[in-house]
Order: structure tokens, then C-alpha cells, then sequence
């Protein structure tokens, strides 16, 4: 089974940027499309981005288009959240996945809080 360790959240105000790094432990790591997502206090977990295998496709809700780009280092088990143009609306727990399509499959790492203050 595959672990996930996010980290890289913070306290920053409108307009900053912040990178995530969700490392994976095993040695299958670059088998899996990953994903990241994001649960707001009294929300449901929503869909962020998703990066294939190869890292070559990737996919992005509507709300963070633009400003949010997701990569990977398979050498590294390691898939990367760069954050820019942050809002307020962006403060969340985020979490990575390993993912099909958007739908997260598989455990959750213990996520890394990001708070963007206005």
C-alpha cells in the first residue's frame, strides 16, 4: 500500500504562492496517475488537479485554472502543487491521492493546511 506525506502549507496573504510536495513511499509510484484535492471547514473534499503516469497530461478544477500547476518527479516519488495568485477561498486542507480520472483511489496522507488571508 502506498503512504503519502503532504507538507509545504502555510500561512500567506492574497496574492502569494506556496509549492506542496507529496512524497510516496514504494517503488510503484510512477504506475499511478496522482491528485491533489482540498476540503475547506464545512465543505466536501473537491477536486483540484491530477497529473498522469508520465506527467505529460494534466487536469485542473475550474477555480484554480491558471494559477495552480501540478507536476511530478517520479525519480523523486514525489508530485508537486504550485500555488500562485493565492485567495482567500483557496484555504483548505489539502491532501494528495493516487487517483482515476478525478476520483481519489486508495489512502489519504494526513494533508498540509494552507490559510490565505485577505
Amino acid at each position: 500500500q502506498v503512504q503519502l506525506v503532504e507538507s509545504g502549507g502555510g500561512l500567506v496573504q492574497a496574492g502569494a504562492s506556496l509549492r506542496l510536495s507529496c512524497v510516496a513511499s514504494g517503488r510503484t509510484f510512477s504506475t499511478y496517475a496522482m491528485g491533489w484535492f482540498r476540503q475547506a471547514p464545512g465543505k466536501e473534499r473537491e477536486f483540484v488537479s491530477s497529473i498522469d503516469r508520465s506527467g505529460r497530461n494534466t487536469n485542473y478544477a475550474e477555480a484554480v485554472k491558471g494559477r495552480f500547476t501540478i507536476s511530478r518527479d517520479n525519480a523523486k516519488n514525489t508530485v508537486y502543487l504550485q500555488m500562485n495568485s493565492l485567495k482567500p477561498e483557496d484555504t483548505a486542507v489539502y491532501c494528495c491521492s493516487l487517483v482515476v480520472g478525478q476520483r481519489n483511489v486508495g489512502s489519504w496522507g494526513q494533508g498540509t493546511q494552507v490559510t490565505v488571508s485577505s
